[in-house]
């Protein structure tokens, strides 16, 4: 379990704690891990699944690095380029976020009664459906 950036477990992670630097970073920092939990990436295609250029993708890389959530390995296809992959702390960090989303909308999904419910579902399936 990990605490939340605010020190208690089950914080949204973002702005402080672990996730901390500038506004907007946290949320990068987050689609970075999820994005690396697939396996591992270069920096310009870990840039491009989170939609960030490429020198925001490299720093975030390197808070990734410092922080021990990341490391580079050679690539096997290719030992002039690096890979990006998850340590052990950045996979225990990555599932720990998907945990708080899944207590947040739990928690959010309690305030509706099983027919807003049903109705929120039908609602979110069509909108997914036509998602371009």
């Amino acid at each position: 379990m990990h605490p939340g950036p605010h020190g208690g477990r089950g914080s949204a992670p973002w702005g402080a704690g672990p996730w901390g630097g500038p506004r907007g970073e946290a949320p990068a920092r987050v689609r970075m891990l999820e994005a690396l939990a697939a396996g591992p990436l270069s920096v310009s295609a870990l840039g491009a699944a989170i939609g960030v250029d490429q020198p925001r993708a490299s720093r975030l890389v390197q808070q990734g690095v410092e922080r021990g959530w990341l490391s580079r390995e050679a690539d096997p296809d290719d030992a002039r380029r690096t890979r990006i992959v998850l340590t052990d702390e950045g996979r225990r960090l990555g599932r720990g976020v998907r945990g708080d989303r899944r207590e947040a909308l739990r928690g959010a999904m309690a305030a509706l009664t099983p027919e807003e419910q049903a109705e929120f579902a039908r609602l979110l399936a069509k909108v997914t459906a036509n998602w371009r």
